[in-house]
């Protein structure tokens, strides 16, 4: 048992006042043009600009990224009875024998909840034709279950693709009639990474927006290592925690795979005496993950928060996340929780730009000695 002396974080310990300015709305004209805070001295935090990143690894040391691929998941319809929906797809089933086909999980928006058996008439992307028909099974992973559980008229993916819209976090204002726009085209392109391989997920890996081709290039001439791990981020990353005791927060799960190529490059890392640098919170849940569990492929409800023992990551890549989020948690975890508010102080005083469309900060791994909320 920890000592009664040894603080224990609440929900209100990752509060943080933001100016509303500072939530970015687009992201930067150049993706390697935002601004990258070097906070890994935690008295001497420097201000950069992300290109500046190869300079800053070493020869030797090992980026892993996270391909999962955004898929235009936001659908917008009605019930056949009436009343307007709108469904955020999380994830899609594998068919099974016995099941119905084309099965998919989804988030609903809609006045009244409709009832198993209910048709769903889902439109076109211009919003003034219908595209398809979704029929609903019931909820999902039960009865008692926040999400749907649908099956589509056909193969999900082709109609996402074909009528779906891009699912900006709730934070970017947009409205449905900029879906339809230049503005819709600008974000299909700049909310995905340039190495986005495997459809699925619900948000972007955001820290990954920021690397381009320039960068990778840099990065490859200076010696820096780089492989993948999927995990498909989930609409659950946007979920606020409620609770203020934290181990009653149910963390939402998310499918991850960790390829025997990566798996490698880690221990060649290792051997050589490099240092592992995650992409994300997400590349971090995927590597803790697996050092947990021994799985490479699954899905994970790990909840980082601070006094976690981290096994894989060394130094991490993330943006700027909102307040009482379990990626800030994360972040407080893995670079100490008093340096992660002197940090995010200092970003705010600068006027960083924040979450997904926003900036970035490199982090190196402090040796927590708490024990785990």
């Amino acid at each position: 048992m920890p000592s009664s002396s040894v603080r224990q974080f609440t929900l209100s310990d990752f509060d943080f006042q933001l100016p509303p300015e500072l939530i970015a709305q687009n992201p930067a004209a150049e993706r390697s043009a935002s601004r990258l805070l070097d906070a890994r001295d935690p008295l001497q935090p420097v201000d950069r600009i992300f290109r500046d990143l190869p300079s800053l690894l070493n020869p030797g040391d090992l980026l892993v990224f996270n391909d999962t691929q955004v898929v235009n998941a936001r659908l917008f319809g009605e019930k056949a009875s009436g009343g307007q929906l709108e469904l955020l797809v999380e994830r899609v089933l594998a068919d099974e024998p016995g099941q119905a086909p084309n099965r998919v999980v989804a988030h609903m928006k809609v006045s009244k909840k409709p009832l198993p058996g209910a048709r769903l008439m889902l439109w076109d992307r211009s919003g003034r034709r219908p595209a398809f028909e979704a029929s609903l099974l019931g909820r999902w992973p039960d009865e008692n279950g926040a999400l749907f559980l649908l099956s589509f008229s056909d193969e999900p993916h082709h109609l996402m693709a074909a009528h779906g819209h891009m699912p900006l976090p709730p934070y970017i204002e947009r409205t449905q009639k900029s879906a339809t726009d230049e503005h819709q085209l600008a974000d299909r392109q700049r909310y995905q990474t340039v190495f986005a391989k495997h459809p699925g997920a619900a948000a972007a890996p955001t820290a990954a927006l920021h690397f381009d081709e320039t960068v990778l290039q840099a990065l490859q001439a200076s010696g820096v290592q780089t492989a993948s791990v999927t995990l498909h981020v989930g609409a659950g990353t946007f979920s606020p925690v409620k609770t203020e005791n934290l181990s009653e927060h149910r963390m939402h799960s998310e499918w991850y795979r960790i390829p025997p190529a990566t798996l490698q490059a880690i221990a060649d890392c290792r051997a050589r005496g490099g240092r592992v640098v995650a992409v994300g919170t997400t590349s971090v849940r995927t590597l803790e993950s697996w050092a947990q569990t021994g799985h490479t492929e699954g899905d994970t409800r790990i909840f980082i928060t601070p006094g976690f023992a981290f096994q894989v990551v060394d130094v991490l890549i993330t943006n700027f996340h909102l307040p009482k989020s379990t990626l800030l948690m994360l972040v407080a975890a893995f670079s100490g929780f008093e340096h992660m508010h002197r940090v995010y102080a200092h970003a705010i005083e600068q006027k960083y730009r924040f979450f997904s469309y926003g900036d970035a900060m490199l982090l190196s791994r402090m040796v927590s000695k708490l024990p785990a909320c």
